[in-house]
């Protein structure tokens, strides 16, 4: 949190008030940018042309109140989106109940102290950080669905309204066909129970959980339903719903038990990017951007099995410890990540594993790849790096190829020595060129 760059609004009556949440913020959050008001009349002009990532309002300003304020804000093209905390030591039931038809994020009770309002904002930061709430609203009900997108919409919630469970099937299905969560249109599914056509919400709801594979954490649903019994409640989270909520609806437990499920997916969305990030720490060389070895041993063998012809080139950067006894290890390490960007660039990792093998070695698994083809790249790489200059320098690489020719028992292990046998050749010839090894006891330079 303290490395991303936060736009907050304060507004209170009190300049005192503005002055200690600005200043515990700024020590908390080290690249927030923060914007302190004592009116809506003076927070307007800032809100209608710069997007906020919060905004804090006291209930009771001078001229326009808090809440007349939030419902300004979600009318706004730039900020209908924006959580909005009202800061409060006596709001009532009425004042909750008038704040969240206005749109209101959520509460805070100032009589807490400041420093738990702060942590208040993180959490709230934490949770709403690219987390619109994109809902999937399943009802037959036209004014039904009027009445709760309007409750939904007013919180700067996404609302996709439709009136079958087949509708809605074949927009989850699409939605799971995406691969990047950046492409994805629905956090969570918003369905009644009974709907009109052959699918009820109760089979939507288990064709989610079963044919669609969603998890609970992955697309959280809440059901509404006018039944509620006990058999029933069993029922709905027998066949997978998060939660559920009986008609008719009340404004804040609706808002309540849907942001409860958009928490647990937005948990799910950070679980998931740990794992990614931690995956990327294993995998990756952390100087040069490229595979490691044991990414490239781990898949090389899938890789050698799915194509028949593979190709291997085996480069090595030529008299880097001079550079590094020339211009320091620094430089040397510069240049290593240079050559690993650029050969990222080149080859992309969807198609072919660039991996550094240790020291000045990369690898390249390259498939669909006959012998004529290999030689061709691996002298035009040759002739690219000579080009390429990386940090001003002028430097040549020594290359080793191998290739699998269909052979069922070549494995990565086996490419790897005999393209190291080729480098070795490459490099006791003189350098900057290319050996292509068939087998360790037929080297040939190219």
């Amino acid at each position: 949190m303290k490395n991303k760059a936060y736009r907050i609004m304060i507004i209170d009556h009190s300049e005192m008030v503005q002055s200690i949440i600005a200043n515990i913020l700024k020590q908390e959050i080290q690249k927030a940018s923060i914007i302190t008001c004592d009116s809506a009349e003076k927070a307007m002009p800032y809100l209608e042309k710069e997007k906020f990532d919060l905004i804090t309002t006291s209930v009771l300003l001078s001229g326009i109140n808090g809440l007349t304020l939030c419902r300004k804000i979600r009318k706004s093209k730039i900020q209908h989106l924006t959580p909005v905390i009202v800061v409060s030591s006596d709001a009532d039931k009425l004042i909750l109940r008038e704040g969240f038809s206005a749109g209101v994020t959520d509460y805070f009770n100032k009589s807490l102290g400041y420093q738990r309002l702060i942590e208040f904002i993180k959490d709230v930061l934490q949770r709403h950080s690219g987390q619109v709430g994109r809902i999937l609203y399943v009802e037959d009900s036209l004014t039904a669905a009027h009445a709760t997108r309007s409750i939904l919409e007013k919180q700067g919630m996404q609302v996709t309204h439709v009136n079958t469970g087949e509708q809605a099937l074949a927009l989850l299905t699409k939605n799971r066909s995406y691969q990047n969560e950046i492409n994805k249109k629905f956090d969570i599914v918003l369905t009644d129970f009974f709907l009109e056509g052959e699918m009820t919400g109760g089979d939507l709801l288990h064709t989610i959980r079963t044919q669609l594979h969603y998890s609970l954490q992955e697309m959280p649903v809440l059901v509404m339903t006018i039944d509620d019994n006990i058999k029933r409640q069993v029922e709905l989270f027998q066949a997978g719903a998060n939660d559920f909520i009986t008609k008719p609806v009340l404004e804040e437990r609706l808002i309540a038990r849907v942001k409860s499920l958009l928490l647990i997916k937005h948990q799910y969305l950070l679980l998931k990017r740990y794992y990614r990030t931690i995956y990327q720490l294993q995998t990756l060389d952390s100087l040069t951007g490229t595979y490691n070895k044991e990414f490239l041993l781990e898949k090389g063998k899938a890789f050698i099995s799915q194509y028949q012809n593979v190709c291997l080139i085996m480069l090595d950067i030529d008299h880097l410890e001079q550079i590094n006894k020339t211009y320091g290890k620094i430089k040397g390490d510069h240049i290593l990540h240079l050559i690993g960007k650029y050969l990222n660039e080149l080859f992309p990792q969807e198609e072919v594993i660039v991996a550094r093998l240790g020291g000045k070695t990369f690898s390249l698994l390259i498939p669909k790849c006959n012998i004529e083809q290999g030689k061709e790249i691996a002298e035009k790489l040759r002739i690219q790096i000579m080009e390429y200059k990386p940090d001003g320098l002028a430097i040549t690489i020594s290359i080793g190829l191998s290739f699998s020719k269909g052979i069922a028992e070549t494995t990565t292990t086996s490419l790897l020595s005999d393209a190291d046998c080729a480098l070795q050749t490459a490099q006791k010839e003189g350098y900057n060129r290319t050996c292509l090894c068939l087998t360790q006891k037929n080297v040939t330079l190219l």
